[in-house]
């Protein structure tokens, strides 16, 4: 059957002006250079007597048969009982491949006693990953939660510890000495609260906190850095919500602000558990909305001015008010030696008052009765000529 199929084939490609892939034309009258190899049973019957010999095959015409070997190679023989005689004793082939290895691929090296390097490297791997994920350094800043199959287990401290190996125990460290701190808002965003006054303030404030519980922060929530931002805000909303915007804008209303707030939310994370401490909460700026702020600043300097006439005008009157007191302190001395001597008293003060009024007029003092009643002297006196300096003031004052 298998003839009668090949010379079908042969006789179709003839038809289509087509060479065989066999050999030969592919004419219907020619069996092509394939006359050893029409088929498998032929190549293995018919000829393998030939091939044992080491006869050359008979040169061919048209393309070689492409499950044959190459011209320049002597055919395998096809008999079970040849290939099994080219395998050495051991099992491998005559390429010196191990027991299904393909040929070429390379041999494991062996110790000197012939038994493979394999069990120690294994035992040299086994033993690198049970000290790499067993000894644990944990730094002096630092506490590490061990969980058991994703169990906590314990907290360890500082310095050297010893679990069991990964993914028996895993051992995580984190920093609870530093202070963490965040600002909100973050970057340039507006952040608007309001306060009691039915106003709004534009806030923005930083938060320090640290862990104090290393176990509840890491297990209690499942993430706990969210929170204490969260707790954050709604506490300074709260405080700024009890005060009127005049106090969230001056320094003594910020830092009550400040205080308030970092005991509400210590409050808070102290009812969930969370192990964290609030170190401090600090207003960075507290100003109006972006919108309104030329307002707000033309009435906070309307505010100053008028401060600032007040404090003058509470000033004068203090220095009023004091001149005032002292002369009526001044009057009740001088009444007191009044009432001790009237007539030494009433003189005294005629003296003293003639000789404030008169210190500052020309005078004249005439008591005989034979002078002019009136000499104007200090009149002359203005109108008489400065005298000129003499020679011998001049030298003087040269020398």
């Amino acid at each position: 059957m298998r003839t009668i199929g090949g010379a079908l084939a042969r006789g179709a490609l003839a038809m289509a002006g087509r060479r065989s892939p066999w050999g030969g034309n592919g004419g219907a009258g020619e069996d092509g250079p394939g006359e050893d190899g029409d088929s498998g049973e032929e190549r293995g019957g018919g000829r393998s007597g030939e091939g044992d010999k080491g006869a050359t095959p008979e040169p061919t015409r048209g393309p070689r048969n492409p499950w044959l070997p190459p011209a320049d190679k002597p055919r395998r023989s096809a008999s079970i009982d040849d290939i099994f005689k080219m395998r050495d004793p051991r099992g491998r082939g005559g390429n010196g491949g191990g027991p299904g290895r393909p040929s070429g691929m390379p041999r494991l090296p062996v110790r000197p006693d012939g038994k493979s390097w394999l069990p120690l490297v294994v035992a040299s791997v086994v033993l690198v990953w049970l000290a790499v994920t067993s000894v644990h350094m944990v730094g002096p800043k630092e506490e590490a939660t061990v969980s058991t199959f994703g169990k906590y287990s314990r907290t360890i401290g500082p310095g050297v510890s010893v679990t069991l190996p990964w993914p028996i125990q895993n051992v995580d460290a984190t920093d609870v000495t530093s202070i963490q701190r965040f600002i909100i808002p973050e970057g340039e965003s507006e952040k608007l609260m309001l306060t009691s006054d039915q106003n709004l303030v534009d806030l923005s404030y930083l938060v320090r906190w640290n862990i104090k519980n290393l176990k509840d922060y890491r297990y209690r929530l499942a993430d706990p850095d969210e929170t204490v931002r969260e707790v954050a805000e709604a506490a300074m909303r709260s405080a700024i919500a009890e005060i009127t915007l005049d106090g969230a804008l001056s320094g003594s209303g910020r830092a009550q602000v400040e205080q308030e707030v970092r005991d509400r939310m210590q409050r808070v994370l102290n009812f969930y558990q969370i192990g964290v401490a609030i170190q401090g909460v600090e207003i960075k700026k507290a100003d109006p909305p972006t919108k309104v702020i030329g307002a707000f600043q033309q009435v906070t300097a309307a505010q100053q001015d008028a401060e600032r006439d007040r404090s003058n005008a509470r000033a004068w009157a203090q220095q009023l008010l004091a001149k005032a007191q002292g002369d009526a302190t001044s009057f009740d001395k001088v009444y007191e030696q009044y009432k001790l001597s009237p007539e030494v008293t009433k003189r005294r003060m005629y003296y003293e008052t003639m000789e404030r009024v008169l210190s500052s007029n020309d005078k004249v003092v005439v008591e005989a009765s034979g002078v002019t009643p009136y000499l104007p002297l200090p009149e002359v006196r203005r109108q008489a000529p400065t005298p000129a300096p003499t020679a011998s003031a001049t030298a003087g004052a040269g020398q």
